[in-house]
């Protein structure tokens, strides 16, 4: 009994442990479905027009929308040109949450869009290019009777994209504008309980500051969050495989450890593999309760594109690996004839010979065989990373910054995610070719069972077939996670593609999470040594003569 224990476990372990996974697989879909509400949540709010009277500005003053210091306070701007107000001196104040509500760290961060509600005039019409410069303030408080404290301020500017779907005529004067909507602010940390919003839009006509942007009536922001619940389910979820990748992790390396040869390049990418599970497994969102750390988005992204740079390479190692594999069986048991002598060394689907085992293990030992196929996995991580940097880095210092705010950002935004979604599709397809051809000479090996005696050819049939079907299981979540990642792409953008919006359910998000757990759990578990003892022939391969093999894929 020698091998990894996919090969030598028996059927019937092999068919519960793999209902026990799908059990599994299930409830996580089930989690997200049934109990986890929608991962966001939005809500609408509209500023108040307040109004400053001071003659000279301070920078420290702040203006409340309601409550006992609220602000003086206008309707309309018809009411300002009749009081003689300046638009200079108008504040649009928002109070982020609604009355009698109060913000958690259960929200993880706090995403705000921006929208204008702009009115035709004949004579005060919306340029093409117009810019709209934003003076915009954030504060906070943990009570209702404490001085605000500033927690961002700057200079921000957005271009208006708005259509008039009738006629500018006379007759039409008053309707309004259907404007897109605008990124506008990201917090990414909820450690307050209380946050203000004060917008100016200052005029200069001398400077051609806000001046050809229509006739803005009011402003209005959506405050996105994520849910309460759903926080709740994910960092459950999180807290319970973090021990469980852990515990299979360390098992599986335990096992490697104690073979007397060295570890194969596969069995370090395996482990490689589960180490980037569990980093992103780790529940540090947890410390978002006690610590004011805005970096955790940019954290979070930074976790998720290791997971994905080495669960990518790790397919193509996998598949190439197996792909070398029965490359090698053609070699030696095809221009053998009948051979008398099986060795069946870990990882094996098929029977090698010792004579010609040194250059094939050479090659498959090597990750510089995997450059051209990896190297491009790397680099495309690598282009996420800064990508993400130029955006989140910068939010750390100036909340109020977005990369969709200019033209050559949104364009550069634009093509990576198109060009990201691409990508994905050409990695899958590339992998299924890969494993097309490894199926392509299994089937060519097939027709040479039938010489062998018909406990043997049982055996070899049904190590083709576990071998088959754990490929298909990698082809399916390989599927899948493309299918997330471009779906994650186009949700972060999806403000810039008009109606086509994806709405991804809890379910969704739950299931592929664990999904990727699952698979990583199998797949340490399935390729672990199975013997109890770790010597040099289990390491190397157990010579089996005459019928003897047919027997060691029963046991564990």
């Amino acid at each position: 009994m020698a091998g990894a224990i996919i090969e030598n476990m028996s059927t019937k372990k092999l068919v519960i442990v793999g209902v026990i996974l799908l059990l599994f697989q299930a409830f996580a879909f089930m989690v997200g479905g049934l109990i986890a509400p929608s991962p966001k949540i939005a809500v609408h709010y509209l500023a108040t027009k307040c109004v400053d009277t001071a003659k000279h500005r301070q920078e420290t003053k702040w203006f409340m929308p309601w409550g006992p210091n609220q602000c003086d306070k206008i309707r309309s701007f018809d009411e300002a040109t009749a009081k003689k107000i300046e638009a200079n001196n108008i504040v649009f104040a928002v109070h982020i949450p609604l009355p009698n509500k109060q913000m958690s760290p259960w929200f993880q961060f706090m995403l705000v869009i921006l929208q204008f509600d702009i009115a035709f005039k004949v004579y005060n019409q919306i340029e093409d290019g117009a810019m709209v410069t934003i003076d915009v303030g954030l504060a906070y408080r943990d009570d209702t009777v404490s001085e605000w404290t500033e927690m961002a301020h700057s200079f921000e500017q957005r271009k208006l994209s708005c259509n008039f779907t009738t006629a500018k005529t006379f007759e039409n004067e008053g309707r309004y504008y259907e404007c897109d909507l605008l990124p506008f602010m990201e917090v990414g940390s909820i450690a307050h309980k209380y946050y203000l919003l004060n917008i100016r839009l200052p005029v200069n006509e001398r400077k051609k500051v806000n001046v050809g942007i229509g006739e803005i009536k009011d402003i209005r922001l959506v405050g996105i969050h994520q849910n309460v619940g759903f926080t709740k389910v994910w960092f459950a979820m999180k807290t319970f495989l973090t021990p469980s990748i852990l515990i299979i992790m360390i098992w599986y390396w335990r096992r490697i450890t104690l073979m007397s040869r060295p570890p194969v390049l596969l069995e370090k990418v395996i482990f490689a593999l589960g180490i980037s599970m569990t980093f992103i497994n780790i529940p540090v969102e947890w410390f978002s309760f006690g610590f004011n750390w805005t970096w955790m988005p940019l954290f979070g992204d930074i976790r998720q594109g290791i997971f994905y740079s080495m669960l990518l390479s790790f397919w193509i190692i996998f598949c190439g690996e197996h792909l070398m594999e029965t490359e090698f069986f053609e070699a030696e048991f095809m221009g053998g004839g009948q051979l008398q002598l099986l060795c069946v060394p870990i990882f094996k689907i098929f029977p090698e010979c010792p004579t010609k085992k040194s250059q094939d293990q050479m090659e498959r030992n090597r990750f510089s065989v995997y450059w051209k196929q990896v190297g491009p996995v790397i680099f495309g991580s690598f282009c996420l990373f800064i990508f993400d940097m130029y955006e989140r880095g910068v939010q750390l210092t100036n909340p109020f910054y977005s990369i969709w705010a200019s033209d050559v950002g949104t364009e550069l935004a634009m093509a990576f995610i198109i060009v990201a979604g691409i990508c994905a599709c050409l990695y899958f397809l590339f992998l299924c070719f890969m494993v097309f051809q490894v199926f392509r000479n299994i089937s060519g090996k097939r027709s040479s069972l039938p010489a062998m005696s018909k406990a043997r050819h049982l055996h070899y049939e049904g190590l083709i077939f576990r071998f088959k079907f754990l490929m298909l299981v990698t082809l399916t979540c390989a599927a899948m996670t493309v299918i997330f990642f471009i779906i994650s792409q186009v949700n972060e953008g999806h403000w810039h593609w008009g109606e086509h919006t994806v709405q991804v359910n809890s379910a969704f998000f739950t299931g592929i999470y664990g999904m990727w757990n699952l698979y990583v759990f199998a797949i340490m578990f399935l390729y672990a040594p199975s013997h109890e003892r770790y010597g040099d022939e289990q390491s190397s391969g157990q010579c089996i003569t005459g019928d003897a093999g047919a027997n060691s894929g029963e046991d564990i």
